[in-house]
């Protein structure tokens, strides 16, 4: 397994518990593809450098994981098209 870091963005119109249902979703989604998620960091809702989507705020959150590598393309497949989700980044973290 590889370690991964991912950044999301999720819609700023989400109340708590909208937000709270949108991160357990992406942390069911990351375990039913054979990863296992070893924190979510909430950092709150932040102002963007820029508009995107008529928005300029939104909450974000990073998640630290552990994934295949064919994983990881499923996961990016369910996130491009989920609506809470603003933007997003994954990276793999490099082995030390």
């Amino acid at each position: 397994m590889r370690a991964y870091e991912m950044m999301l963005i999720y819609s700023p119109q989400l109340d708590e518990e909208a937000l709270e249902a949108a991160i357990q979703r992406t942390k069911d989604l990351i375990a039913n593809n054979g990863g296992e998620v070893e924190k979510a960091d909430k950092w709150g809702r932040r102002r963007f450098a820029y508009e995107i989507d008529d928005m300029t705020e939104g909450f974000y959150v990073v998640m630290d994981f552990k994934a295949e590598s064919g994983a990881t393309a499923e996961v990016e497949r369910v996130l491009k098209i989920t609506e809470e989700v603003v933007r997003y980044l994954l990276v793999r973290k490099d082995e030390e």
